[in-house]
């Protein structure tokens, strides 16, 4: 694809460096350190397995699903089904 002044692949390079430095200011805001047995919020433990993969993590995910304003469903996981997209 011609791209006048450009030369090839430069729009690609620019989607990339694009994704890139989302993804390193992504890490950057993420905790880091030692992360808290107990949730800060409600008390409730943290599961080990949620300390290990989010180190320095504070909250537990019920907490961490409010401060971002997202609603947890228990029960099933509809979104990979079809057809509750369709409903």
């Amino acid at each position: 694809m011609a791209g006048g002044w450009t030369r090839d692949g430069a729009i690609q390079d620019q989607i990339d460096d694009t994704v890139s430095d989302a993804v390193k200011a992504a890490r950057k805001r993420m905790p880091q350190g030692e992360s808290a047995k107990e949730c800060v919020e409600c008390g409730d433990e943290i599961p080990k397995a949620r300390r290990e993969a989010l180190p320095g993590v504070k909250t537990c995910v019920l907490c961490q699903a409010e401060r971002d304003g997202q609603q947890m469903s228990v029960g099933i996981n509809r979104r990979g089904s079809k057809d509750s997209q369709l409903r």
